[in-house]
């Protein structure tokens, strides 16, 4: 008799996911079966579900019927004859970055660089992503998926799987501090401070020993919860009040800040990028990992004169999943900041649309399926 899961399925764009019955996957020889406890809701998952065509016609989704779900976390059940590191039991974070594998990039251990480059239970970034979606179809919004083994991060025991679900968005701006080198005794600037990846990327920053974080926003009230993580440390403006860059040289003696992280929402104008970028030291970086609503205009003679560096940041590798795993472990990283909203997989559309009153980037929406009665 085959096996079943009750997984979460999109049949059609603008249409809610329904409770389906499908068959519980068989691992391939590298994969794992894992079954989900907890599966993470980014705020962008409205819009792909709603609006991914006109927002961004080049990066396709997988085929419907099917299962999303960015950042899910559980327990390995099954492993592939040829998986060697991983066990039954374990417990895990699944980074769902999926590459080809065999290209230059992937050899040299840059995934996120393939052109096959896609983010499982979510869309892909390449037009030949159906291939990936093709290999492993299953979401974090369902009882089971199938993994493969480089994909995964294992999760000490004080780190919960609620807390893991935030891993996709923790990861990413712990990615882009990795290429600003962020390091001990540095001045930065994140612009955006108060949403999800500006949060997150507040945490990994003092956690990495970083001296002075200076950040911008809009909503006073979350404003002040960001520096009271640690007063003494962090500095805020509001957005509007003044030039941005000019605050950060006058918070610095002049210099500039060591690097910036752009960790704006995707409909910030691109005056606001602009500004920031002049608060950067000379030979300092700006690391864009959110995203604005317009091209911004760029002086490149500055950048040159300046020495300043400009850098795309997507995603995070599965090795920078566990360093933060590992800080967590160590207590070096504290995530009791995340206020859990938890919701049973049948009441995924009403978390996906629910997730737009979140309160900044302190809220974490997770979903989590049912328990299949062999592990209850």
């Amino acid at each position: 008799m085959v096996k079943t899961m009750i997984a979460a399925r999109l049949h059609a764009l603008h249409q809610p996911m329904s409770l389906d019955e499908i068959p519980v996957p068989t691992p391939r020889p590298n994969d794992v079966l894992v079954q989900v406890r907890a599966c993470g809701i980014v705020p962008n998952m409205a819009n792909v579900i709603n609006n991914w065509p006109t927002w961004f016609p080049h990066q396709p989704l997988p085929k419907f019927p099917a299962v999303f779900g960015l950042d899910p976390a559980g327990v390995v059940a099954e492993v592939g004859e040829a998986v060697t590191n991983v066990k039954i039991g374990d417990r895990v974070y699944v980074s769902p970055l999926r590459s080809c594998g065999s290209c230059k990039a992937c050899r040299s251990g840059n995934r996120s660089q393939c052109r096959y480059y896609t983010l499982n239970g979510y869309f892909s970034t390449s037009r030949d992503g159906q291939r990936i979606f093709d290999l492993y179809p299953y979401g974090g919004f369902s009882q089971y998926m199938t993994a493969p083994e480089y994909s995964l991060v294992c999760l000490p025991d004080n780190l919960s799987f609620e807390q893991a679900g935030r891993f996709g968005y923790l990861g990413t701006s712990y990615g882009a501090l990795k290429n600003a080198q962020a390091g001990p005794g540095q001045v930065c600037l994140i612009d955006g401070i108060t949403g999800t990846l500006g949060v997150a990327a507040t945490k990994l920053a003092l956690a990495m020993g970083i001296s002075k974080i200076l950040g911008t926003g809009r909503n006073k009230e979350l404003m002040d919860r960001v520096k009271a993580i640690a007063p003494d440390r962090i500095d805020t403006i509001m957005l509007g009040e003044g030039s941005t860059g000019e605050w950060a040289k006058a918070q610095t003696g002049g210099e500039g800040v060591d690097f910036v992280i752009s960790a704006l929402g995707a409909r910030a104008p691109a005056a606001t990028v602009v500004d920031s970028m002049r608060g950067v030291r000379r030979g300092g970086r700006v690391v864009v990992v959110g995203g604005v609503a317009e091209d911004v205009p760029v002086d490149v003679k500055w950048l040159m004169d300046e020495q300043v560096q400009l850098i795309g940041s997507n995603w995070f590798s599965a090795a920078q999943g566990q360093e933060m795993a590992d800080m967590v472990r160590t207590g070096v990283l504290d995530l009791s900041y995340l206020e859990h909203k938890i919701y049973p997989l049948e009441r995924v559309n009403e978390a996906i649309s629910g997730i737009g009153e979140r309160d900044g980037g302190f809220s974490n929406y997770v979903v989590v399926p049912p328990i299949p009665a062999s592990y209850q």
